[in-house]
């Protein structure tokens, strides 16, 4: 099997996206991660991928003005401009539109750090802490046209703690989410996710890999 071809997008520092580049330095995925896309100038990741060797490309969606589909009709001609197999979302602040999502069907994959469908948007550490939760943890799931509500492909648990606030409850799902989601990755390419309907069917046959709870 050819080695896929792996875009990611990401906003901001890029610790998710550093956990794919450590993980293909180490030989436990085997992909090529064929781009950065990032919407933030100067963000962090940036230059963690020009470290990493990893080309970037800087769309900018603020000049677009809210047209959601112009920004993301950018963001796909790079994405096929490198001949990409899987887009990631590696904590990219921006909701895509049902456009996005029919330009690469079941082949976009994000990271949230929640149980969903508990706990959906942008604060789900500070809303898990004020619904008072006693666990929280990571999901990683295919991208629909919905908000944080496409299969579920891995979750992992952490325990939330009675001191807890939002940071250090992020933190502590920020570990897991640095193990969990180059193993999504990988078991996307070796072809080992089966989709049907909600359900994310995984063959493990062979496998040495951290259980997901």
């Amino acid at each position: 099997m050819a080695r896929i071809r792996v875009g990611v997008l990401a906003s901001g520092r890029g610790t998710d996206f550093q956990s794919l580049v450590d993980a293909r330095d180490r030989g436990d995925l085997d992909v090529e991660l064929a781009v950065l896309v990032c919407n933030v100038p100067g963000a962090p990741v940036t230059e963690r991928a020009r470290t990493a060797g990893v080309p970037v490309a800087v769309v900018d969606h603020r000049p677009f003005k809210g047209d959601r589909e112009g920004f993301e009709r950018e963001v796909a001609k790079v994405l096929k401009g490198r001949r990409v197999d899987l887009v990631v979302f590696a904590g990219f602040m921006r909701i895509v539109s049902p456009y996005f999502v029919r330009e690469f069907p079941l082949r976009v994959i994000n990271i949230h750090p929640s149980l969903l469908p508990a706990f959906p948007g942008t604060h789900a550490q500070a809303d898990a802490l004020a619904f008072g939760a006693k666990v929280s943890g990571c999901t990683i799931h295919f991208v629909d046209a919905s908000v944080d509500g496409g299969p579920i492909i891995l979750q992992k648990a952490v325990p939330v703690l009675d001191d807890d606030t939002p940071e250090t409850l992020a933190a502590r799902i920020l570990e897991q989410e640095h193990v969990f989601l180059p193993l999504a990755v990988r078991l996307f390419a070796e072809g080992r996710l089966k989709v049907e309907g909600r359900r994310v069917r995984i063959d493990g046959s062979g496998m040495d890999v951290p259980r997901p709870a």
